[in-house]
This record gives structure tokens, C-alpha cells and sequence, in this order.
């Protein structure tokens, strides 16, 4: 077997930055110059655009697997993010502008925003939690949620944000592995039209959290306190937001914490079944955040940023909260579906607030697309001026689809690669500096070593192999929460001295790096080692194809088969002639090694709350093995019908 991985589609098409984005951008080739001179100089030049308490020692302890950046320096997140801009201009700026599903808004400026989180803070106190205590969110996409989040920063304490979707039962276990002291929930949360019972969750949950002393709840229902149907309260452990924030001063000082003590634990799936909590510190973390929001998004004081992310999700606590606000930007929040109340949903929220800068994920443009041109018609987009991609390896297709249909042609994409692990952007184009290539992250940001390995570790510079970080970055994991042995075998233990998170990558003749997926979605097909991605983007580029999952069944003479999961534009109609027509087309866009067994027609795919294609659960469909966990599927009924569907082929 080759030791390195096949790949097999060509791009040709090249986007350099426009003239006239580029002559205005904040980054330019003198960022990557500085940061190949002196990649310690250069983090803490970066650094520098922070406001510390006390200046760091020494910029990088190293000792692998352990990083310690800003060694001895001292801020406070929450000031960087809020009190340093309240002296001048920013002060009566929008921070957050918010608009809930059923289309109530808000907009909090920098001095509204920093008065509620002082007042979140002592409310915090007053209920005993202090220095490196944890405190869990668990919140709709609401302001309460990113005011929360600041407050723990401003005291010290530690925050664990768990996704609003998620059940009582993942509440429950992620509460318990951290030791959390107090929870913040909300009544209620809304979603596609349906109200989420958000309490009435945190209660179940709270039955076996024995570390929790209390309960803090947000009113996101109209007059919904006292409404028992969704916030029955706990007399001595439960309390009302609004109430212990009325009661607090709008005054406190902000506590020095060290560079590298914990800012927040974010829980990610893991291959045992339990959840890892991903540990991140201060100092690094918000360096990088900070600098790549900065220049990654050429982030100018007049842009309305859209990161779509929950922050629940590292996107959402990295380019929701801390990155834009380190930088004073205004942030846009949603916090609905996009396809609610219609499917133009994220183009009329595009229009009314003059959003500029659009980051959101390849799952839901492979969603636009397959709901046609006509939604984003109906609005004007010509506000924005930078697009993004993140959370997976984008196809070429609907790379173009967004340049040409959002960005009217006219607007750099910054397609991204980075991990919950690694807190910030670590592959990705300058939008003044990059010419793109369509479902490339191109290259590393400055200061980020990226390196290709093959099956025994060693480097190479073209083909396809394994992607590794080898020296350390300032917004890194420092660990798995309480867990160090299991950090070092996740990360550190498959190429020794290098990180390896299990993503798979090519490198072209260009040195542009293409994301090809999890390395556990590289298909043995006949002695050749297939990216899924790739025979994914080509089933993409056909014109009747919105989405594509494919996965690897056994078979007795190749190994291994393909086997796609393939959702269809709207209008477009499942036939044995268009199955064969699919076959067809990627035997001519890729060759015949990449032509699907077996390709089944789906209304949706299974994805997690994320929107992250489940590949491991198509994959238990195609084996037909039993489907596994399941709590954090977006909609578990799709694997059913999936499964369903197989079984009477084989039948």
C-alpha cells in the first residue's frame, strides 16, 4: 500500500485579491516576512496589540508536549475585550447587534455591554464563585450567553460552554467532568418556530450534577417568568438573571490572571464515547484570536461581522466573542435556524444590518445551493466585501456558488482550516495577499508551521499525506481537561514530536494545502489510499447534487467499495438513470478507481448539531453494524431512514 494518500482532483481556477481590496487590506506580504524571520518575535508583536497588567517574561516555554506562552505576563480577557475601548471613540459603538428568531432585537454597545458583564461578574461573586472556579452556559444564541462568558473572564473563573441543543444527559456528564459550581440556562430558547425547553433540560440534568450550588436563568420568553411550563425554580439554587443583576453594581474591577491560567473548557466528541475537555489558558489564546480576526477577516472599524457559529462551539467563543471584540468590532448575533421563517432567512438578516464580512459553514452553502439562486436574489448583498468558510473541507462547486451568488463575484473568500483544539485559524489566505484556488486553505497563517507526513512520519512536500503541526502556537490546548495521559495519546503519540489531530491534506505544485478529511475517511480502494472529499467535491459539481457523504464498505476483491449518500437540488428527482449518471461523472472527473458501488438518494444527511457530516454513522449503515451514540445528531430519524433504505438493498 502507498505510503501516502492518492489524490486525484485538479483545480485550475485561480482568484488573485482584487486591486482594490488589496490595496487597502490590513495584512500584506510583510506579515509572513516577520514571521520567517522570528517566529517567537513575531507572536509577541502580536501580543503587543493587547493590553497587559504585567509584560511576560519569556515569550515560549517549550517542553513537548507542553506549551507555555507569555510565560509570567498578567491581563484580563474582558478588558481587552470591553474596558480599553471605552475611552475614546469605540465606547458608544455597537458591540453586539442581536436579532432572535422570531425577529426581536437589540443592539448593546461597547459601554452597555461592558456594564452588563461587570454586573454578570458580581452577581457571580456574590454567589461564591471565584478565581478557577467553572462555571457551565448553557444558553440559547442570546447576548446573555457572550455577557456570560465575559463575566467569568473578568473574575477568573473558568467557563464551559455546552451547546443549547444538547440533551440533559450531555449537560449532565460535561457538568460533572468539570466540577462546575453555578449554571447559567435560560427558560427557553427558539428554534425553526418550536420553543426549546432549556430549563426544564438543566433540571433533569441538575439531578446528577451534585457539584452545582446554583442556577442563574435568563427570560428569553416574553413575560415568561413564573410561567412553571418552562422555568420551574428551585428555591436557594435557582435565580432569575435579571433579578440578581438589577441588585449588582455596574462597577468591577477586573482580576489579573495569568497567561497561562485556564480561560475556558470546551468539550469535544471523542472516540471512547467521552467527551474531551479541550483546555484552553489566556495570554496565547487571545493573541491569536485576536490577530487572526484581524487580518484573516481585514476587519475595519466600519464592518458588521457575521460569524453564523453558536458559541457553543470553539468558532463561536474564537470569531463571535473573543476575536471580534478584542479588535472593538460590531458583531452580529442570530439566533435561529437559516431557513426560518423562509429560506431567504440569512439574506434578509445580510441586507437589513449591512453585514460586511460573512463567515459561516460549507454545510450550510451546500444547503443554499440546494434551495437555488432565487432566496439570496430577492436581497441586496452588495454590502458585503469578504466572505469565509469553516468547519470542513469546502467542494470547488460550492466555493464558486458562493463567490458568484453571495459575493456577486466580487468578494475575496478566506476558506480556513483549524480545530477546537488548536483555539484559532492555522491555514488560511490574507485576502489582500492570497490568489485562491477554489477548496484550497492555501497557506499557513504567519507564524503557523504546517507540515505533510507520510505513513512513517516523514516530511514531504507534494501528494497527499497527513497533516502535523510540529512546533507549537499560541492558541494551542494546553491538555484534556484532568486527563494528560489521554491528551498525549490523542494528539502527540501517532508522529511523534508533532500534533496530529487526524486530518488528511495534499500539497500541490504551489505549496497550497488541500483539506482532505478525516484521515478515517481515507478509503483503501484497490492498494489506493481515497480522500472522501474529493469524490464528495466531484459529486457536488454535478448539477443535480447539493450535498454528498461518501463512506467505505467492505468488499472481498478491492478492500474496500464506495458507497455515497447523495441529497439532490431542489426540483431535481431520484432515478436509476441519474445514479448512473453520477457513477459516470466521477469516473470522468476523477477515474474510474473512484467510481461508487453504491449511491443512495437522501432528503437530508445525518449531521451533528454543527452541521458536521456524521461519516462514522454512515459508515455503521454501510458495514451494518449498529449506529452508535446517536444524542448528537441534528435529526437521529435521518440514520433510521438511511439504514432503513440500506437494508432493503441488501435485501
Amino acid at each position: 500500500m502507498d505510503a501516502q494518500l492518492s489524490t486525484l482532483l485538479f483545480e485550475q481556477r485561480r482568484f488573485p485579491p482584487p486591486p482594490e481590496f488589496a490595496a487597502s487590506a490590513n495584512a500584506g506580504e510583510a506579515l509572513y516576512r516577520s514571521a520567517e524571520r522570528d517566529h517567537e518575535a513575531f507572536w509577541a508583536e502580536q501580543a503587543r496589540a493587547l493590553h497587559w497588567i504585567r509584560p511576560w517574561d519569556r515569550v515560549l516555554e517549550w517542553n513537548p508536549p507542553h506549551a507555555k506562552w507569555f510565560v509570567g505576563g498578567k491581563l484580563n480577557v474582558s478588558a481587552n475585550c470591553l474596558d480599553r475601548h471605552l475611552d475614546g471613540p469605540l465606547r458608544n459603538k455597537a458591540a453586539l447587534i442581536w436579532e432572535g428568531e422570531p425577529g426581536d432585537r437589540r443592539v448593546l454597545t461597547y459601554w452597555d455591554l461592558a456594564r452588563e458583564v461587570r454586573k454578570a461578574a458580581n452577581a457571580l461573586k456574590r454567589l461564591g464563585v471565584g478565581k478557577g472556579d467553572r462555571v457551565a452556559i448553557y444558553m440559547p444564541l442570546v447576548p446573555e450567553a457572550a455577557i456570560a462568558m465575559l463575566a467569568c473572564a473578568r473574575i477568573g473563573a473558568v467557563h464551559s460552554v455546552i451547546f443549547g441543543g444538547f440533551s440533559a444527559e450531555s449537560v449532565r456528564d460535561r457538568v460533572n467532568d468539570a466540577e462546575a459550581k453555578v449554571l447559567i440556562t435560560a427558560d427557553a430558547g427558539y428554534r425553526r418556530g418550536q420553543v426549546l425547553p432549556l430549563k426544564r433540560m438543566a433540571d433533569a440534568a441538575m439531578a446528577g450534577t451534585p457539584s452545582i450550588r446554583h442556577c442563574v436563568v435568563v427570560r428569553r420568553r416574553p413575560g415568561g417568568e413564573g410561567d412553571e411550563a418552562f422555568a420551574q425554580m428551585t428555591e436557594g439554587r435557582d435565580h432569575w438573571w435579571h433579578r440578581l443583576l438589577d441588585a449588582e453594581s455596574a462597577e468591577c474591577e477586573p482580576t489579573p490572571v495569568d497567561a497561562e491560567d485556564l480561560l475556558f473548557i470546551l468539550y469535544t466528541s471523542g472516540t471512547t464515547g467521552k467527551p474531551k475537555g479541550i483546555v484552553h489558558t489566556t495570554g496565547g489564546y487571545l493573541t491569536q484570536v485576536a490577530a487572526t480576526t484581524r487580518y484573516v477577516f481585514d476587519l475595519k472599524p466600519e464592518d458588521v461581522f457575521w460569524c453564523t457559529a453558536d458559541i457553543g462551539w470553539v468558532t463561536g467563543h474564537s470569531y463571535v466573542v473573543y476575536g471580534p471584540l478584542a479588535n472593538g468590532a460590531t458583531v452580529l448575533i442570530y439566533e435561529g435556524a437559516p431557513d426560518w421563517p423562509e429560506r431567504d432567512r440569512f439574506w434578509s438578516l445580510v441586507e437589513r444590518h449591512g453585514v460586511t464580512v460573512l463567515y459561516t459553514a460549507p454545510t450550510a452553502i451546500r444547503a443554499f445551493m440546494k434551495w437555488g439562486t432565487e432566496h439570496p436574489g430577492r436581497h441586496d448583498l452588495s454590502s458585503l466585501r469578504l466572505l469565509g468558510s469553516v468547519g470542513e473541507p469546502i467542494n470547488p462547486e460550492a466555493w464558486i456558488w458562493y463567490h458568484t451568488h453571495i459575493g456577486g463575484g466580487r468578494c475575496p473568500i478566506v476558506d480556513t482550516w483549524w480545530q477546537t483544539e488548536t483555539g484559532g485559524i492555522m491555514i488560511t489566505p490574507l485576502p489582500g495577499v492570497t490568489t485562491t484556488k477554489p477548496g484550497s486553505a492555501t497557506t499557513p497563517f504567519p507564524g503557523i508551521t504546517a507540515e505533510l507526513v507520510d505513513t512513517a512520519g516523514t516530511v514531504i512536500t507534494k501528494g497527499g499525506g497527513f497533516l502535523t503541526l510540529p512546533e507549537p502556537w499560541p492558541g494551542m490546548l494546553r491538555t484534556i481537561y484532568r486527563d494528560d495521559q489521554r491528551y498525549r495519546d490523542t494528539y502527540w503519540s501517532r508522529f511523534p514530536g508533532r500534533y496530529f489531530a487526524g486530518d488528511g491534506a495534499k500539497l500541490d505544485e504551489d505549496g497550497y494545502w488541500w483539506i482532505l478529511g478525516r484521515v478515517d475517511d481515507v478509503l483503501n480502494v484497490a492498494g489506493h489510499r481515497i480522500g472522501t472529499m474529493e469524490v464528495e467535491s466531484a459529486l457536488v459539481e454535478h448539477s443535480s447534487v447539493a450535498e454528498a457523504a461518501v463512506v467505505g464498505r467492505a468488499h472481498e476483491l478491492k478492500g474496500q467499495a464506495l458507497a455515497a449518500f447523495v441529497t439532490l437540488k431542489d426540483g431535481q428527482h431520484p432515478t436509476s438513470e441519474l445514479k448512473d449518471d453520477l457513477k459516470a461523472h466521477v469516473t470522468q472527473k476523477i477515474g474510474a478507481i473512484a467510481r461508487p458501488d453504491d449511491i443512495f438518494f437522501s432528503a437530508d444527511l445525518p449531521k451533528t448539531r454543527s452541521g458536521k457530516i456524521m461519516r462514522r454513522l454512515l459508515k455503521d449503515i454501510a458495514e451494518g453494524r449498529a449506529l452508535g451514540d446517536t444524542t448528537t445528531l441534528a435529526d437521529p430519524n435521518v440514520v433510521s431512514r438511511l439504514k432503513e433504505m440500506y437494508e432493503e438493498k441488501e435485501g
